[in-house]
């Protein structure tokens, strides 16, 4: 019986029965959220994750070849180091080597749930065994889609959102940016070659059987995201959106779990509005955002121009956050990007949930803040969201006095009151 489904029938699942009691929830409460498409539970081995309303804002990081660089010990290199670094979900991106060998050794070796985009090795075998990308027949790309369902990922993005309709307002009213979803690109590519529909959208009835056989989770992309601020919240951006809407509810109709994929680049004023938009429209579904990334001037820095954003956005009601990396923009990402671009995430799904107000969300800081006061530094080192820095930075220079850091030294303030107070502050 499909996840939803014995939701929607009453049935406390084993998948609910876990994450409700890692996100110390009630089982009964977030089994209402699953039945009703507010939360979904991705399904990894004998492991599961929720995502959704009232639960911890959670962060994907992606990985992947590209055309240039295929070095498969590379990527299960950046696998582990997400999964290390706090990682909830990875999604393999793949578009050079082996694609199904990579994705095979991805799911063995990850230990949280796997997504992919079946999009991409659709089109590129299509380029590669028949010479052009206009030439993949749908049925090549449902074929792409089963097998990645059937080896066991746990959701899939599908650009079911970009239509015909979409494609003529694109060109009625043209972007500075167009089109920066390589899903969304492949398939434009197709329907203009072709002069037809979108074939995940004409046969979403074909998605959703696939959805049924394997339990997969669709995550409804995004492939008119906007690439720059200058585009933002725009005309394709909320047809696409409209559209996501729709099936989004044929989905839930059919017992399907779905996470709704959000835009790029938008200004910080603009993302409340995005939030609520996306959570009307889709009645309450996941949403899933790539940062949103704040501004555009900061190659190299985009690991923090979208963790800005989607701690706003997290803040706001988005559920679920996909990472960016410093090497957004510029270059396939290395191990260290992908540190960066983790903790800059976890950084941001924190600080949403204590604006979200989620039970429990504060106490590590509460904890921090004692230890700091308390100068406990091993204390301090053991709640820090990343252990390796906080030791990088603390010794690297000796201190004057033992119990402070270089920062003050001597006259660090807490110290000097609890000097001229005459006594330590009582702390529970």
């Amino acid at each position: 019986m499909l996840e939803k489904e014995m939701a929607v029938k009453g049935i406390i699942s084993k998948g609910v029965r876990y994450v409700a009691g890692r996100e110390k929830i009630k089982p009964e409460t977030l089994s209402e959220k699953v039945a009703e498409g507010r939360a979904i539970i991705l399904k990894h081995k004998n492991i599961y994750l929720g995502i959704g309303e009232g639960l911890k804002t959670k962060v994907n990081a992606n990985i992947g070849t590209s055309p240039d660089i295929a070095d498969v010990d590379s990527e299960i290199e950046k696998l582990k180091t997400a999964c290390k670094y706090g990682a909830d979900t990875v999604m393999d991106l793949s578009t050079g080597g082996n694609i199904d060998r990579i994705r095979n050794l991805v799911f063995e070796r990850s230990p949280v749930p796997i997504g992919t985009v079946p999009i991409y090795q659709a089109a590129i075998e299509s380029i590669e065994e028949k010479g052009a990308l206009t030439r993949m027949e749908p049925d090549d790309l449902f074929r792409v889609i089963e097998r990645h369902a059937s080896s066991g990922v746990s959701f899939t993005t599908l650009h079911c959102g970009v239509t015909l309709r979409t494609l003529e307002r694109l060109k009625k009213n043209p972007r500075k940016s167009m089109v920066v979803s390589r899903g969304g690109a492949f398939l434009i590519s197709w329907m203009i070659g072709n002069g037809r529909e979108n074939p995940l959208y004409e046969s979403f009835d074909r998605v959703i059987e696939i959805a049924k056989k394997y339990d997969l989770v669709i995550s409804l992309g995004d492939g008119m995201r906007p690439g720059g601020l200058a585009d933002s919240t725009d005309i394709s951006q909320i047809d696409e959106l409209l559209t996501l809407g729709e099936l989004t509810k044929i989905a839930w109709e059919n017992n399907v779990q779905v996470i709704v994929e959000g835009p790029g680049h938008i200004p910080i004023n603009e993302i409340p509005a995005n939030v609520v938009l996306q959570k009307k429209i889709c009645k309450g579904a996941p949403f899933y955002v790539l940062g949103p990334l704040s501004t555009d001037i900061a190659p190299g820095y985009d690991h923090i121009t979208s963790a800005i954003g989607a701690a706003v956005a997290g803040w706001y009601g988005a559920d679920y956050i996909c990472y960016v990396t410093p090497s957004e923009h510029l270059s396939l990402p290395g191990t260290e990007d992908v540190i960066e671009g983790t903790i800059a995430s976890k950084i941001a799904a924190h600080v949403a949930d204590i604006g979200k107000g989620l039970a429990g969300s504060e106490d590590s800081d509460y904890r921090m803040d004692i230890a700091r006061t308390k100068r406990a530094w091993q204390e301090q080192r053991k709640i820090a969201i990343d252990p390796g820095k906080f030791d990088a930075y603390y010794k690297q220079h000796k201190p004057s006095e033992k119990d402070v850091c270089t920062m003050c030294g001597k006259y660090c303030a807490i110290k000097t009151v609890e000097r001229y107070l005459g006594t330590k502050v009582s702390i529970k």
